[in-house]
């Protein structure tokens, strides 16, 4: 099944899993350098923040779920962290950069152990899961007690004026540059896909009901970027 959302056509379920895999397989050469243009340059300090909101010591070992180019692998381990890398697409891992392993997998069926990792991040990939209860859920299950989570990802501004800006930003321009540089609908598509995820307080909830205590959900560039963190209970 599929709906559209702003000209972009939203695939749900195994439909959604196929078409997601297939491009980010087609525009993994140039993601990383369409993040920097399209974030301007802000891409790096969301990953850092993410990194600080895990809150864990040196030595512990973290996945990084929808792994991508590896970025936050990078980034985790630039703080002593110990990275693992997931990720469906092959694409995606082949043009990695990353010196941490790097593994082909589905983040919702992890071939890890039950309370294996001490955190979990993952970067704009949320609203990309077929089911994110079951994503979390997932988390919540490789977690050791007291493990740590932080998820970055796009978000709807709440201010309206801020809104109305960032729609002509996300919804208009870049797609126009995603075009120029890379695949004109994947980038139609990746800000339509904001529709996946509910509102800021249903997302806390929901972290919140998968087993997570003191969920935090903190904004930045006035609300269209999110991070939720918490604590495995």
């Amino acid at each position: 099944m599929s709906r559209p959302t702003d000209g972009a056509v939203l695939p749900t379920g195994d439909e959604k899993r196929t078409a997601v895999t297939a491009m980010f397989d087609r525009i993994a050469p140039r993601y990383d350098r369409v993040n920097k243009v399209i974030s301007l340059g802000q891409d790096r300090r969301w990953r850092r923040a993410t990194i600080a909101a895990l809150d864990l010591p040196a030595g512990s070992r973290v996945l990084d779920l929808a792994c991508g180019t590896g970025d936050l692998c990078s980034d985790a381990a630039r703080v002593g962290l110990e990275p693992i890398g997931v990720d469906l697409s092959v694409g995606m891992l082949g043009v990695a950069r990353a010196a941490a392993p790097l593994v082909l997998a589905d983040a919702l069926a992890l071939p890890v152990p039950d309370r294996y990792v001490d955190g979990v991040v993952s970067g704009f990939a949320l609203r990309n899961f077929t089911d994110v209860g079951a994503f979390l859920g997932e988390c919540a299950r490789v977690l050791r007690p007291a493990g740590r989570v932080a998820l970055l990802d796009a978000a709807e501004p709440e201010h309206a004026l801020v809104r109305a800006g960032h729609a002509i930003w996300f919804r208009r321009i870049v797609p126009w540059i995603g075009g120029l540089l890379a695949d004109r609908d994947a980038y139609r598509y990746l800000p339509a896909s904001i529709a996946y995820l509910p509102p800021g307080r249903e997302l806390v909830a929901l972290v919140e009901r998968s087993g997570f205590a003191d969920v935090r959900r903190a904004t930045m560039m006035g609300g269209s970027v999110q991070i939720l963190s918490g604590r495995r209970a």
